[in-house]
């Protein structure tokens, strides 16, 4: 059975939501301080990568209307698998500059599929 797209743009949007709702009224240190809003977060990571992973072999061309696809993937890959390069100041910094994008992008996506 073939997966509605649309699902996959949710699981983006709403994980996206998820993390943004999970560092609201911190800063770097707090957050730095934070075991557990640090393993949410990159959890949520986890899903949005997968979701998009999923959603490029499902629908490319539907896919590739996320600017930061082919960073998205690779960055859940790292967190996944404990690379050294992604810590907790380079997970801040992707929550705070990279994360509006997507949301915006699926909503707009989302929008245009007919699902809100």
């Amino acid at each position: 059975m073939r997966r509605d797209p649309r699902a996959f743009l949710w699981d983006v949007k709403e994980s996206a939501l998820t993390i943004q709702s999970f560092v609201e009224g911190m800063d770097a240190s707090a957050y730095a301080a934070n075991v557990m809003a640090q393993a949410a977060v990159e959890r949520k990571f986890e899903v949005i990568g997968e979701a998009l992973n999923q959603l490029s072999k499902l629908d490319a061309r539907l896919a590739c209307r996320i600017s930061d696809l082919p960073k998205i993937v690779p960055f859940r890959n790292q967190l996944i698998h404990g690379h050294a390069n992604v810590n907790v100041g380079t997970v801040w910094t992707v929550v705070q500059t990279a994360l509006p994008v997507p949301i915006d992008e699926t909503r707009t996506l989302l929008d245009e599929l007919g699902a809100a």
